[in-house]
């Protein structure tokens, strides 16, 4: 049986969170925002530092979003993404996706983005959120697929870098190449009327490749996921050194350009 915890990789050092907080919900919900209506009741799970909670708020108010995540201290960051978008239809709770604290049939709208990934037992989550999911609305999943991301130039460093994360992500109970696994997980949590679709990220700009670049070259040195890497044993800090400058280089490069696929699934409840 899987177990029903894991260990979130990334943490939430300053670098992860210049990530989550790029994230709206045009750039990473696009699927879903066509079935938001104001009035609907939504729960965002995992919300991270709410900016993708925020604009979901905004499209269905006077309806009210509850937001939760397993980590007390990033909720803060939330509420004050919320403030900042004068949206004041957010509630927020702690939480724990396999286990969820609200009776059955609560919301209209589940939706949980980059979540699955890091969760000990994504199908058990899935029968919650579908639990909680009033009958004929919507549970709306997006997660990544590490093992299909792309980029261009190709120092040896970052094919490194991915099979280091792979690992040590599975070590911590997750699975880093979600995305095509998110079907079969809704299907075997009893979902049958399933609409599955895939979008990207790409980051190609000078801009873009230099906050991409940078993030991952701070995360891999100076986050929890630099620790949990030499705790566990799959690396080294002067291997991560290494990947980090290679990932500083990489951006500096004009021809860069990175590609992360992200497969997405709205299921009927």
């Amino acid at each position: 049986m899987a177990r029903e915890t894991a260990v979130y990789t990334h943490g939430h050092h300053e670098s992860v969170l210049r990530s989550h907080r790029w994230r709206t919900a045009a750039n990473s919900a696009g699927y879903l925002v066509p079935e938001l209506e104001p009035g609907q009741e939504l729960l965002d799970v995992g919300c991270g530092p709410g900016t993708i909670t925020a604009d979901l708020a905004a499209l269905v108010a006077p309806g009210t979003v509850t937001a939760v995540d397993a980590a007390q201290g990033v909720l803060d960051a939330a509420r004050d993404a919320a403030r900042e978008a004068g949206v004041d239809n957010v509630r927020f709770a702690v939480a724990d996706v396999h286990a969820l604290d609200f009776p059955d049939d609560s919301f209209d709208i589940v939706h949980a983005h980059q979540v699955l990934q890091h969760v000990g037992d994504p199908v058990q989550a899935l029968r919650e959120m579908r639990r909680v999911c009033r009958p004929g609305g919507t549970v709306a999943v997006r997660d990544a697929d590490y093992g299909g991301f792309s980029w261009y130039p190709t120092p040896p460093e970052l094919d490194e870098w991915r099979d280091l994360y792979r690992r040590v992500a599975r070590v911590n109970g997750g699975e880093p190449d979600a995305g095509r696994r998110l079907l079969s997980w809704a299907r075997e949590a009893g979902f049958t009327e399933i609409t599955p679709s895939a979008s990207t990220w790409f980051y190609a700009t000078p801009q873009e490749r230099a906050w991409w670049s940078g993030l991952w070259a701070d995360r891999t040195v100076a986050s929890a996921y630099a620790e949990r890497v030499t705790a566990s044993g799959e690396g080294t800090a002067a291997q991560l050194d290494r990947i980090a400058r290679a990932w500083r280089a990489w951006g500096e490069s004009e021809d860069a350009c990175f590609v992360c696929p992200n497969v997405e699934l709205r299921c009927r409840a």
